[in-house]
Formats: structure tokens, C-alpha cells, sequence
């Protein structure tokens, strides 16, 4: 699975018109710092779980292609609940309900890289994530109105490859498998309803979503 996004012109301005407008910033109120740990893992490591979670539906299950937000409690578990990104630039808005108390991880943009029938080194992968990753222009987050700074510090590259598909249903071995992309951890948000706008744009992909969470 990759957030493969092609270069729609059209889409591409919505994009763009989203993620480049920009209400006050805010302070770090539930944004976590890049190398804050959470559940004994680093951020690093939920980047690589992220995901086997995204790759382990499919298509017609994906939270990632969910155009509503009526598939994001699948597979969750645990004290991170993660959000899905987009397969393309489409606008899109989600609503679902978040169990109090999870913390909540996400990609502003991400890719990954992973074998496709002929042999790959590991090396190879991860530095083809590390090049589409690159030139990054424009990264959004804002928490109910108040958008973050300082994003780009939150990329993450996952070290060690991984088979990303070790958790589909059948199992498919996808190693050596590499991810590279820019990502938000947040502390848990208060009961009540909430909305994050986040999204980003590198040279070759975008994505914006705007989530409409009701913590319970």
C-alpha cells in the first residue's frame, strides 16, 4: 500500500488552498513532541505500526479510502487510536467517535515503499521513501481552530525495514518494506467534540482532511 497521489491540477488547488491558509498558531497544548514516547514505544516505531494497521484492510474496508469516517474504529486497540490519511488529493471530511481517554496518531503526509515482484534491497527502499518525502512545502495542523508551527520536525523514518503486510488477512510478505513522512502524535483529547484539520503537500502529493471527532 502507498499514499500514492497523482498530480490532479484541479485537486491539487483545493489542496493548496486549504493547507496554505493559516488562522493564529497555537502552543503545543496537545501536540506531542516528535521524540516523546508514548505506550513504551517511540514515535518512530507507531509510524512503522501505522502502518501494518493501514495495509492490514481491504480496499473496500480501508479507513484510508473511507470518504465519511465510518470505518475509523477499524483495528484499533490499545492506548493510540490512529487516523487515516488519503489514497488521492480529494478533500475530505470525516466524523467518528473516539473512545476517551487514546491518545491519537496520524500522518500529515507519508509514503512508504515496498517490493513489487522484483528483489529490492532494503537500503533501496528506504532511500526511495526518503527521496519522495523530500521538498516538503506546506504541512497543516490545526486543533479545533488553532493551527501548529514548526512540523517539518515531526518527520519520521522507520530505521529497520518491516514487512508492511504482515497483518493483512491473508498474511502477504512485503518485506523489506520502508515509510518515511511527517506525522502528529497527540495527548488524549477531552470529552466533547473536536476538529483537526491536517494535511500537507511534497512535490509529487497532498492530502487535506478535516476530522470531526466526538470524544465519549
Amino acid at each position: 500500500m502507498r499514499n500514492v497521489i497523482r498530480r490532479h491540477a484541479t485537486a491539487c488547488r483545493v489542496a493548496a488552498l486549504f493547507l496554505l491558509s493559516a488562522p493564529a498558531f497555537a502552543g503545543e497544548s496537545y501536540l506531542l513532541p516528535p521524540d516523546a514516547v508514548v505506550a513504551g514505544r517511540s514515535q518512530e516505531d507507531w509510524s512503522r505500526v501505522w502502518w501494518e494497521w493501514a495495509a492490514s484492510f481491504e480496499h473496500a474496508e480501508s479507513p484510508v479510502a473511507d470518504l465519511t469516517g465510518e470505518r475509523c474504529a477499524g483495528h484499533q486497540s490499545g492506548d493510540v487510536w490512529f487516523l487515516a490519511g488519503t489514497y488521492g488529493t480529494r478533500r475530505t471530511f470525516r466524523t467518528c467517535t473516539v473512545p476517551r481517554g487514546k491518545h491519537l496518531f496520524f500522518p500529515l503526509i507519508n509514503y512508504v515503499v515496498m517490493p513489487n515482484g522484483a528483489p529490492v534491497s532494503c537500503k533501496a527502499v528506504t532511500n526511495t521513501a526518503a527521496d519522495v518525502t523530500d521538498g516538503v512545502s506546506s504541512l497543516v495542523l490545526r486543533i479545533d481552530g488553532e493551527r501548529h508551527a514548526d512540523l517539518a520536525r515531526h518527520r519520521q523514518a522507520t530505521r529497520d525495514c518491516f514487512d508492511i503486510g504482515e497483518l493483512a488477512t491473508p498474511p502477504v510478505r512485503l518485506y523489506p518494506s520502508a515509510a518515511n513522512g511527517y506525522y502528529a502524535m497527540l495527548r488524549p483529547l477531552p470529552p466533547g467534540t473536536h476538529v483537526i484539520d491536517l494535511g500537507g503537500i511534497l512535490p509529487s502529493m497532498a492530502q487535506a482532511v478535516t476530522y470531526t471527532l466526538v470524544v465519549e
